[in-house]
């Protein structure tokens, strides 16, 4: 003989579809409380440890600020395409690249890096050592790579001479204290460019808005 069956169902005031009772062979029985995904509310809400790690950051990249931690002349951190941060440690951007709209227009043409004075700084990519010297009264260090690029550091006093091969962080010279419009003991300036053309150099570690490709 066949044997009626059915349920019943109730929507929460959160709009949950639950099953309240289950009837089988002519009689009720409760069911346990199993929520359904709720056509009216939508997914369930993410859990709170499942929030947290959506707001982790990416460790490549630290945002804008962020406290420079952890050994300061420790190896530099290298990005995918294999160039790597100029400073040692969490990098700690204290001002952007920000392209002028024209190029006699005022801007900054580079990212300043937050560090300590005398920190070593590294180049970003294997090259040639193309300027060591003053400009502007500012020590700065430039390494011309096999790419077309040329990146520049400053304010740096230079350990390496012209023309010496360095490879993705080699130490080219230690960070001077001082530089206009930086709030932190010292900051390094790198720029990177081709020909006249400046570049954002986050771009060499996959994070800028510029195409590196000619």
């Amino acid at each position: 003989m066949a044997r009626a069956a059915g349920t019943a169902v109730a929507v929460t005031a959160s709009g949950v579809v639950a099953v309240t009772s289950v009837w089988w062979c002519g009689q009720e029985h409760p069911a346990p409380f199993l929520p359904l995904r709720s056509v009216v509310a939508g997914p369930a809400a993410p859990s709170a440890s499942t929030s947290a790690l959506n707001r982790t950051p990416p460790l490549a990249f630290a945002p804008q600020g962020l406290a420079h931690q952890g050994p300061v002349d420790a190896a530099p951190r290298p990005g995918a395409s294999g160039a790597v941060w100029p400073l040692a440690g969490p990098p700690d951007i204290a001002r952007p690249f920000d392209p002028p709209p024209q190029p006699w227009r005022p801007g900054h043409r580079g990212v300043d890096l937050g560090g300590r004075p005398g920190a070593v700084v590294s180049a970003a990519a294997a090259g040639e050592v193309a300027f060591v010297g003053a400009v502007a009264g500012r020590g700065v260090v430039s390494v011309q790579h096999p790419s077309g690029l040329r990146t520049t550091y400053e304010p740096v006093t230079g350990t390496v001479a012209v023309g010496d091969r360095v490879d993705a962080g080699s130490p080219v010279g230690r960070l001077d204290a001082g530089h206009a419009g930086c709030a932190r003991p010292a900051c390094l300036h790198w720029g990177l460019r081709r020909d006249r053309q400046y570049l954002d150099p986050l771009a060499m570690l996959g994070l800028g808005r510029s195409r590196l490709l000619p």
